[in-house]
């Protein structure tokens, strides 16, 4: 867990009140609610990031970068057109309608995805919805897909002055959905719809197709279904790189298609994965909030349970793609090791979300100066060297 700092003028860091106030919360499954515990968090964020220009704001702001940031050129990529200072970033359903989307480089992340969003506002699933599952550093959610809508997440980054694509000191992705009362006939529509609304705020966009809380989205996963998704977004005039992230659960040849059409249709990348229908060895598992078993639960798995299948679903990635195409690990990571172990897997790019609640704002920093440990127990110049190398993590 984070260890106590100072960030100067007696100031105690930001990873130490985590530890003392917030961490302490989090040991029990029947601690504060998950959800609320986000959403009060995300109000504050989202206020800081509207006032990141009033002096005590901006100050504090500043004192949280100099704390969680960590800056050095050999963890730099440049990747589908998009500079990453670092390969670490905040993975999409955290902040939902981009409330903070000025601010999360403070946080030391080279990237945030924004998102899901919809194209219509959303409620989501009936509460609750989102489990902690504390010993297991893990979490289940059926959230649904609960957002303001494009339209509504517009306005959000609009209040907010984002410096224009390709000047932000962290690249924004937003990951699209499809709104729930949609058929798939018309889920084309609906995606490329918000879309081509947000697509002047995004460096890039993800079409999520492997999401288990929206009754028979992954049937987008499916290759003709997926392709006719892919062809009418690519046809918008403005689309950004886009790129498709995938569910755990699918089997080989699946994968292996994904990765063909990838290439075939020009993706920008993959990201692997999303949450697992899987209960990965948990399923006699029992939830405090509702008396009932893992295996009896509807919701996606997420956090450290998850860690061994998203690195097989990326080394399957890598093995069929090839080198060419990015790709993102995403799913228990948890640590510098873990992180390092994705790269050297085929991961260009991390993402974390289950693990950063777990372990607080220092396991930005902490991975990030584990990476270029790393790097010097290898000899290694740049991060690019490490990408699906198979490069041991070195004690």
């Amino acid at each position: 867990m984070p260890q106590e700092q100072s960030t100067g003028g007696g100031q105690v860091g930001t990873g130490a009140l985590y530890a003392r106030f917030v961490e302490p919360l989090l040991r029990r499954d029947d601690g504060a609610d998950a959800e609320q515990l986000s959403r009060l968090t995300l109000l504050a964020l989202g206020q800081a990031s509207l006032r990141r220009s009033w002096p005590l704001v901006s100050g504090s702001l500043a004192g949280l970068g100099v704390e969680l940031q960590r800056r050095d050129p050999r963890l730099e990529q440049t990747l589908f057109g998009c500079r990453f200072a670092n390969p670490v970033g905040l993975a999409a359903g955290f902040d939902k309608n981009g409330v903070a989307a000025a601010i999360w480089h403070l946080f030391g992340f080279g990237f945030a995805e924004l998102g899901t969003v919809t194209w219509q506002p959303q409620p989501g699933n009936p509460r609750p919805r989102l489990f902690r599952l504390a010993e297991e550093r893990a979490a289940l959610n059926r959230m649904g897909f609960n957002n303001d809508g494009a339209r509504g997440v517009r306005r959000t980054l609009e209040r907010q002055g984002l410096p224009p694509q390709g000047q932000r000191p962290a690249v924004l992705g937003i990951n699209l959905g499809k709104s729930k009362s949609v058929s798939l006939e018309m889920a084309p529509d609906d995606y490329a719809a918000s879309l081509e609304l947000l697509a002047p705020l995004a460096d890039y966009a993800v079409v999520n197709v492997s999401s288990p809380n929206t009754p028979g989205l992954r049937d987008l996963q499916e290759e003709a279904q997926l392709r006719r998704l892919v062809e009418r977004l690519r046809r918008l005039p403005a689309c950004p790189p886009l790129l498709v992230k995938i569910a755990p659960d699918l089997e080989d040849d699946a994968i292996d298609t994904i990765a063909r059409l990838a290439y075939e249709e020009g993706l920008a990348g993959v990201i692997a994965v999303n949450t697992s229908v899987h209960r990965l060895g948990l399923e006699g598992r029992r939830l405090e909030a509702t008396g009932q078993t893992l295996s009896e639960e509807a919701g996606g798995l997420s956090g450290r349970p998850l860690r061994r299948r998203a690195v097989e679903v990326l080394r399957r990635l890598r093995a069929t793609a090839g080198p060419a195409l990015p790709l993102i690990g995403v799913g228990g990571i948890d640590s510098a090791e873990a992180a390092w172990e994705r790269i050297s897997a085929g991961a260009s790019l991390i993402q974390i979300y289950t693990g950063w609640i777990y372990e607080g704002p220092a396991l930005v920093p902490s991975i990030l100066e584990g990476l270029t440990h790393q790097l010097d127990r290898h000899g290694c110049r740049t991060l690019s060297e490490v990408v699906g190398s198979g490069m041991p993590w070195r004690p």
